[in-house]
């Protein structure tokens, strides 16, 4: 699933072709996604400016002088710009046209979003519960602290509930905690107000230098330009079942929290 440095690779990447432009239309294929697709959708977009292209968590926020579309990529999504004329693929259920371009939303598993709201869209129920984002300047290790009070769940469980902290999802929960020296099944109310300091500047570390790299391709993510994103092969833990600790020399152990696989070092990690 694209988690927050792809969304954020993506925002980055659609922006400069989309910010100030008009809507020519938006053409709906196959409107089956995660939730339908509104069929008024092209009624409410068309002619409207965007005004702005934003992220919140994993969903991005294209807003117009009229409302905002709220776009997630799911499992396996991705957008691109492309000329308008390109022939669409079996996996290509929306575009939405600007001038000669067209932004086209591709989701081979039908598990992403494309949804219309006229009002706030950080208040719409897909958002408005959604905890802080971990790249804020007010997201650090005394809040996570705070939280994770009496908590008996494991600490990497607890990292990936949006309500606590937005977008941190699996792979960089793997890499965040192996930077930080902390074990992911502990308790989360057993990790200490120092090492809560450490995950904090981790989990920023690490989103931000796979953000610098494009993301990370696995499986089916490519960047909004179609090449991948390079943090794969920076990935310390995620996905290196049995291979040798970077840092040690013991081999990387995978294990199942929260219906997730997870990564970590035995000796590394406590």
């Amino acid at each position: 699933m694209p988690e927050l440095p792809e969304v954020e690779t993506t925002r980055r990447g659609i922006a400069p072709h989309l910010v100030g432009r008009v809507i020519d239309q938006a053409v709906i294929r196959d409107s089956r996604l995660r939730w339908p697709i509104p069929t008024d959708l092209p009624d409410h977009v068309q002619g409207r400016c965007i005004r702005a292209v934003e992220r919140r968590a994993k969903y991005l926020l294209l807003r117009t002088d009229g409302g905002t579309l709220i776009i997630h990529l799911g499992m396996s999504g991705s957008l691109r710009i492309l000329p308008a004329q390109t022939p669409p693929g079996k996996h290509d259920p929306v575009d939405i046209c600007v001038g000669g371009d067209c932004l086209r939303l591709r989701d081979p598993r039908r598990f992403g979003a494309l949804l219309w709201t006229e009002g706030d869209p950080l208040a719409h129920p897909l958002l408005k519960g959604l905890g802080p984002e971990p790249l804020d300047d007010s997201f650090d290790g005394d809040y996570l602290h705070g939280c994770a009070k009496g908590r008996r769940s494991a600490v990497k469980v607890f990292l990936m509930d949006g309500r606590i902290l937005a977008g941190v999802g699996n792979i960089y929960a793997n890499e965040a905690l192996f930077m930080a020296g902390i074990h992911p099944a502990r308790k989360a109310g057993k990790v200490g107000w120092e090492r809560y300091q450490r995950l904090a500047a981790a989990i920023k570390e690490v989103l931000l230098r796979s953000i610098e790299q494009g993301g990370t391709s696995l499986r089916d993510f490519i960047r909004e330009d179609g090449r991948p994103g390079y943090f794969a092969q920076e990935l310390r833990v995620y996905g290196r079942t049995d291979l040798p600790c970077l840092r040690c020399g013991e081999p990387i152990r995978e294990t199942r929290l929260g219906q997730r696989s997870t990564f970590h070092c035995a000796r590394c990690q406590r």
